[in-house]
């Protein structure tokens, strides 16, 4: 497929504009407006819209097909969100408009904020990070605002080798030291190495949870007590809450603070989909340092309160994404209580579903009920077949490819999240694939290998691309 400016011809143009008369002179013309050296292509209309379509078809998403993607809860999300975010008193509110303007959309953020309170079972929540590394990043600068108040100098936060990546790069901006809890043999952060670890230097531990194995840790109670004896917080990243919506309160299990990713668990566009939202939600000794402004109710009315001095100050211009936390608030109202306990149940029952089908065909590590996905590998596959070998051969059949080779501390990883979303004629048909793909590593190795096949582009030496990059480029732009 050409580039939109191979496809450009003189003369040809998608617009017609009125003639432009100015005097140079006229300071009141800016500059910007009056260059001609900007190398524009130059295509009508229907060039234009069918070089744009082309491109959408060769783009895939989850409303195209089954999306894997384990860590990413890539799943279906409800059109109706999007509309109601689309509201005319939603979109068009300025975001400087003043209170008395604003009564519906702070009625909105005041009671999103005391839903995440219940259901996550925290004392309070900002709802201003704009995703999960950024409420990552907002935890940790209320961790250190916390111990700087009690005086204590404390430079360590440990951070399980099953976390999510992001966490070590939000604890060390930080400026706090980093250092790693090794798993056990059962996937859980091991106990004896943590109380080595557990010095007076520790702020906090950061734990995924569940973590990226998909696994439950089941020591997690004794986590808390072991941090809180210490002096120490227990932040826990929520970016994968859509497995205990409705069953486990990460409050009733000790988490001082926890911070949610809104584009995964509570249904919005997730990835290149959309922007994200990642509140952050915290015990009741931390509530004074969550960032101002704060949504407040006061005889029916509702304002933005600027007060607090303890605030670690804002994180994020006005108050966050707004139209992500919209979708997330029509999610929860359309659910329920009880429709939230069948979401996170159906997401754990779908991967443990996979889970039983795949693992007699593929290596499971973890040999454990998981959460809302769970990790194979490509131990023993025939012909030395690999983990990308298999994620490219299972584009050809139209079905995204898995996260792999993540988390690391797994060979070769394969993660894999169904969701709650998906039917069971949808992911026995991903079965039926795997098993397939397997069948063919044994008995036609290359063309596994190969893949993929059917798409666009081809198999790619990801060495050679690496090494020798290539990035067209249109003289001009």
């Amino acid at each position: 497929m050409k580039l939109i400016f191979e496809k450009s011809s003189v003369g040809r143009t998608a617009v017609e504009l009125p003639d432009f008369e100015y005097k140079k002179a006229d300071k009141k013309v800016p500059k910007e407006f009056l260059r001609d050296d900007v190398n524009l292509p130059e295509l009508a209309e229907i060039d234009v819209i069918r070089h744009y379509t082309e491109l959408s078809r060769r783009n895939f998403g989850v409303d195209n097909g089954f999306y894997p993607l384990g860590s990413c809860t890539m799943k279906y999300n409800p059109k109706i969100n999007e509309d109601v975010s689309r509201f005319a008193g939603f979109a068009g509110l300025h975001p400087l408009a003043d209170d008395g303007l604003s009564q519906g959309s702070l009625q909105l953020l005041y009671e999103m904020r005391e839903y995440l309170c219940e259901i996550i079972g925290m004392k309070g929540f900002t709802l201003q990070p704009a995703a999960g590394a950024h409420g990552e990043l907002t935890s940790v600068m209320i961790t250190k605002k916390y111990f700087k108040d009690l005086k204590e100098d404390r430079k360590i936060i440990l951070i399980p080798d099953s976390a999510h990546g992001t966490n070590p790069a939000s604890a060390a901006h930080c400026g706090f030291d980093v250092v790693e809890v090794k798993s056990d043999a059962d996937g859980n952060v091991d106990l004896a190495e943590l109380e080595r670890l557990l010095t007076k230097d520790v702020a906090a531990l950061m734990l995924t949870f569940p973590n990226t194995l998909g696994l439950f840790d089941s020591n997690v109670t004794k986590i808390a007590e072991m941090l809180h004896e210490n002096g120490s917080l227990l932040y826990m990243d929520g970016a994968n809450m859509n497995a205990m919506l409705g069953v486990v309160r990460p409050g009733d299990l000790g988490a001082d603070l926890i911070q949610l990713n809104l584009h995964k668990s509570f249904s919005t566009p997730h990835g290149c989909g959309g922007p994200g939202s990642g509140p952050v939600g915290v015990s009741k000794n931390l509530v004074k340092y969550l960032p101002n402004p704060v949504v407040k109710k006061k005889d029916d009315k509702y304002y933005l309160d600027f007060k607090n001095k303890e605030s670690i100050g804002k994180v994020h211009a006005f108050q966050g994404n707004f139209g992500v936390i919209v979708k997330a608030y029509t999610y929860i109202r359309k659910l329920g209580a009880q429709g939230l306990k069948d979401a996170g149940e159906n997401s754990v029952l779908s991967a443990n579903y996979l889970r039983v089908k795949l693992m007699h065909d593929y290596n499971l590590p973890y040999k454990r009920i998981c959460a809302h996905e769970f990790v194979l590998n490509d131990l023993d596959m025939p012909n030395h077949v690999t983990t990308g070998d298999i994620a490219k051969r299972l584009l050809d059949y139209g079905i995204h490819a898995p996260t792999i080779y993540f988390p690391m501390i797994v060979h070769g990883a394969i993660m894999i999240e169904p969701t709650e979303t998906e039917s069971i004629q949808t992911m026995d048909r991903f079965v039926d694939v795997m098993k397939k793909i397997k069948k063919e590593a044994k008995e036609n190795p290359d063309l596994v290998r190969n893949a993929p096949h059917n798409l666009f582009v081809k198999k790619l030496d990801g060495v050679k691309a690496a090494r020798e990059l290539d990035v067209k480029y249109w003289p001009g732009c």
